[in-house]
């Protein structure tokens, strides 16, 4: 078995953190500024999370969220988190994609993270 990646992170690879969390630049981004909010306890998916782990999750992201505004100015965001094999989670230790976007990055940013499943967003053919 692999080690985990997000368990031997170097000290400099991490940009914020608290007590249960950590933050770090994603090594394959989607856009600028694409940020990874780990649990800093290794287990694997999002529900096995206690709620203090939860809260120091979110309290990061909104610290994240503020420094990216200022560094990287984005017109919006997308905030996930893949659980399980099926939803695409390949490291399996918890993390967050915090994913600036930026007004032309994408053809046609409507539907969002719906997009996975084209058919799931009749909606975007409507207008």
């Amino acid at each position: 078995m692999d080690p985990c990646p997000f368990c031997n992170l170097s000290i400099t690879q991490i940009i914020a953190q608290n007590d249960l969390a950590i933050a770090i630049y994603d090594k394959f981004p989607v856009n600028e500024g694409h940020i990874l909010i780990i649990s800093k306890r290794h287990f694997a998916y999002f529900f096995d999370a206690t709620v203090e782990e939860m809260m120091a999750l979110w309290e990061l992201i909104s610290k994240v969220k503020k420094e990216l505004d200022e560094r990287f100015k984005p017109d919006g965001y997308n905030v996930g988190v893949n659980v399980g094999e099926a939803a695409g989670q390949t490291i399996f230790h918890l993390h967050i994609h915090v994913i600036p976007h930026y007004k032309g990055d994408a053809d046609s940013p409507r539907g969002g993270i719906r997009k996975i499943k084209p058919s799931l967003v009749p909606y975007l053919e409507e207008s």
